[in-house]
């Protein structure tokens, strides 16, 4: 379908190199251009921000729907609730389950990948440490064997993009070099492994730190744990949940201080509850307890991922962290598309890439959102 090129100016547009003030994109069809047609249509969004469409590599659904055991119809829902949130490129999570489950479900997710809708799959668990499992079910954990790291990896058909594992765990540094082998991110996660137990996954190939500070030992004087090996080292990008309930704010200026703005992603680990509201929900078989837009287990009270959104994340970020918008940006844009190896076609607002974008008021709340040269959410402009 032909659609009218449009030239998108006097916004603040954030760029790799930093704002341009009364800046423009122009647009046609599904990408971004240097040159404006001359059909082109020009809106005004003076007194608005233009950045990059977000990119979220750790979500497990949406819209009360589950990314690990919803239908196909209601993945997509997910999918849609967070795109209306400016997300627009997501890696589908699964939480732990049975092996045969898991494989079956990669099938499923996998197909979503090659029409495109998700950037690929990520696995967190089962091959996770029972002490510091969250909210996965204990009885389903497994040791992290190569062979077993395989089964899911082929099950994917080449669109597994991470895989979180406890590297600690008896197989667990083979199954680090087998995922680098195989193209696939290691992620050291729900972990209770020592500092040089990281510093060793670390070598082996592992590169991210799955949501850091949740779910790992604690950073000591004595004993500094996977924490400190994950910060220091310049090869990891770190996932950060900034909801407010996950970390406190000196936790996260403490990862942006170590890492840098160039190696901290921020991720929702969002549950079927994003976006969608309060209430009871399954994440695998595990009830959960929403109240007051925090997820709980039922049974022990521990927190089961997030019903973050990440123009949420991108608001706190500025206006609470009081982040430079340009290191929130490349958070949520620049860092995960990178990571991905997708940063020659997202990630930014440079012309080739693809058309996705978010606007936003000057108190940072959204008002717009284009994937690919189409509106999700059409701005209503005076």
């Amino acid at each position: 379908m032909h659609r009218t090129p449009l030239v998108l100016f006097g916004a603040n547009v954030v760029m790799p190199t930093g704002t341009v003030k009364d800046g423009q994109v122009i647009v046609d069809g599904t990408r971004i251009t240097g040159t404006a047609p001359e059909n082109a249509q020009v809106i005004d969004l003076r007194g608005h921000w233009l950045v990059p469409g977000f990119v979220d590599i750790h979500n497990h659904g949406g819209g009360g729907a589950s990314f690990t055991s919803g239908t196909v119809d209601e993945v997509l829902k997910g999918i849609h609730t967070h795109r209306l949130h400016g997300t627009t490129t997501l890696v589908a999570s699964t939480v732990t389950g049975d092996m045969d489950f898991l494989a079956h479900r990669a099938g499923l997710l996998s197909e979503l990948a090659e029409q495109g809708d998700i950037a690929g799959i990520h696995f967190e668990g089962p091959f996770i440490s029972p002490c510091r499992k969250g909210a996965h079910s204990e009885e389903l954990l497994r040791d992290p064997e190569p062979s077993e790291v395989r089964k899911l990896i082929d099950a994917a058909r080449g669109r597994a993009k991470m895989l979180t594992l406890a590297t600690e765990l008896p197989g667990g540094i083979d199954s680090v070099r087998l995922l680098a082998e195989h193209g696939v991110i290691a992620a050291v996660g729900h972990t209770d492994a020592t500092y040089e137990q990281t510093v060793e996954a670390i070598g082996a190939g592992a590169t991210v730190a799955t949501h850091l500070f949740n779910a790992m030992p604690a950073l000591g004087h004595r004993a500094p744990g996977p924490i400190a090996a994950l910060l220091e080292d310049e090869r990891v990008t770190v996932e950060l949940i900034n909801d407010g309930t996950h970390l406190h704010p000196a936790a996260l200026q403490l990862a942006f201080r170590h890492a840098g703005p160039a190696r901290v992603a921020f991720v929702t680990d969002a549950m079927d509850a994003a976006g969608f509201g309060d209430g009871r929900y399954l994440l695998g078989p595990l009830e959960v307890e929403v109240s007051d837009g925090v997820a709980r287990l039922v049974e022990g009270g521990s927190i089961a991922g997030s019903t973050l959104t990440l123009d949420r994340a991108f608001k706190r970020a500025v206006t609470i962290d009081r982040l430079p918008v340009e290191h929130a940006v490349a958070a949520l844009s620049a860092n995960p598309a990178r990571l991905l190896g997708l940063d020659d076609r997202i990630g930014s607002l440079e012309p080739g890439k693809d058309a996705d974008l978010v606007l936003l008021d000057a108190d940072f709340e959204l008002k717009g959102v284009m994937r690919q040269g189409e509106w999700v959410v059409e701005p209503q402009l005076p």
